[in-house]
């Protein structure tokens, strides 16, 4: 039986795991198959440190490196079940993993409208995160899909750089709340097209624009454009945890980094709906790791832990 295993392969797991092996706990990581939002992303300009920037997929590799020269051991495998073990718990992802401490760090992933291009121009124009990405589109023309308070804010933030907001909305009017309705209509670089979905994203090396249809009359249309922001939700990654007893909330989030299972921690996007930026997963990877160790020395101070086991 370990002292702390932590279920996720993004930024959250690896400070997390950076934390833990170094109060030598002796961290496994549990990585998934999949890759991580950060990997996926390009140029990431706002995490402290690199006043260039850094892609994506480096950061989290140096990030994953550090905790392994502590002695961080990582595995493949996908989580498909956590229950309660005599001392601990049990992860089931392909062979069974016990630990007296269980960390979950597996994300959230962006909805997106599963339409031609989308995938092809994913950080290459197409983006789910207008704090990460505004910058790059300083006077240009971008996209907004969506309806919501999120939608509304990534607009509202984009026009901060952008020359031009177009909002597209599937239906006449937004779900959003109405103060941020008032604010994102009373701007003059915002545009608004009603009962309208994108229909394909097109481009040569990045966005050029989009095909849209009107939903009342049909009517087909070329938006031109140089970036697309999806803002229609994100999905946490929490499905595998059913029949666990582990809490979430309505949306499907582990609310907080302290769970109501006792030994289980949460960081990152699959306990955050709101931030959800890389710095704020490394904090929440930080703060889980550290209430593991909390958590694993109040049992050894009551005299509950037990001599680890090999598996």
């Amino acid at each position: 039986m370990d002292d702390v295993l932590i279920v996720g392969g993004g930024i959250a797991a690896h400070t997390a795991a950076l934390y833990a092996a170094r109060a030598e706990l002796k961290p496994l990581v549990l990585t998934g198959t999949g890759l991580d939002q950060l990997s996926t992303t390009s140029l990431v300009e706002n995490y402290p440190g690199f006043p260039e920037g850094v892609q994506g997929p480096d950061l989290v590799d140096a990030c994953k490196s550090q905790a392994k020269r502590f002695g961080a051991r990582y595995l493949p495998g996908d989580a498909t079940g956590l229950k309660p073990v005599q001392g601990g718990y049990e992860v089931v992802a392909g062979s069974s993993y016990r630990a007296r401490t269980v960390i979950i760090a597996t994300g959230a992933s962006a909805r997106t409208l599963g339409v031609p291009g989308e995938k092809e121009f994913w950080a290459k124009g197409v983006s789910t995160c207008a704090p990460c990405d505004a910058p790059l589109f300083r006077n240009k023309t971008v996209v907004v899909v969506g309806g919501g308070d999120s939608a509304m804010e990534e607009a509202l933030m984009l026009t901060k750089f952008a020359g031009k907001v177009i909002i597209v909305h599937r239906r006449e009017e937004f779900r959003a709340s109405k103060i941020m309705q008032q604010r994102v209509l009373g701007m003059e670089a915002i545009e608004v097209l009603w009962n309208t979905a994108v229909t394909e994203v097109i481009g040569r090396a990045f966005v050029t624009g989009v095909k849209i249809r009107n939903l009342q009359t049909g009517q087909a249309a070329l938006l031109a454009c140089d970036g697309m922001f999806l803002a229609i939700g994100h999905t946490p990654t929490t499905a595998w945890l059913a029949g666990s007893g582990l809490a979430l909330d309505a949306h499907g989030y582990i609310p907080g980094v302290v769970t109501n299972l006792p030994g289980v921690f949460a960081a990152g996007d699959v306990m955050d709906p709101r931030y959800r930026q890389a710095v704020t997963s490394a904090g929440t990877g930080c703060q889980a790791s550290l209430e593991a160790e909390k958590f694993i020395e109040h049992r050894k101070a009551a005299g509950t832990y037990e001599v680890a086991a090999s598996r």
